[in-house]
């Protein structure tokens, strides 16, 4: 199983709990709390991969892009963005990689 596969099945269980409340769970607490909870959660768990990576910790740092994964895709879902729209924006991005490099270059040679 690749990458993206375990980011697919997060992300369904992730809608699954929005869709079908299971009590008890944590990601149906976040959906229950609303926007402003999971966008708090989100900038926690930005702010803990900073500290992580900035004090040299790989494995807290691993734990805390985990965590953050996890709460952004608990966002994508909130907001009904399918994880297959980002996947087709990044591939955008992908073909312009270098062309704002080279744009730049031509523009002071000017």
């Amino acid at each position: 199983m690749d990458n993206i596969d375990v980011l697919k099945e997060l992300f369904q269980v992730v809608k699954d709990r929005k869709e079908n409340p299971m009590e008890g769970s944590y990601t149906h607490y976040l959906f229950e709390k609303g926007l402003d909870k999971i966008l708090k959660k989100v900038g926690e768990e930005s702010t803990e991969v900073i500290i992580a990576a900035k004090n040299s910790d790989k494995e807290e740092l691993v734990n805390e892009i985990c965590d953050l994964t996890y709460h952004v895709l608990v966002l994508m879902a909130e907001q009904g963005i399918e994880l297959e729209i980002v996947r087709n924006e990044l591939e955008k991005r992908r073909e312009k990689i270098g062309n704002k490099k080279q744009e730049r270059r031509e523009v002071e040679n000017l």
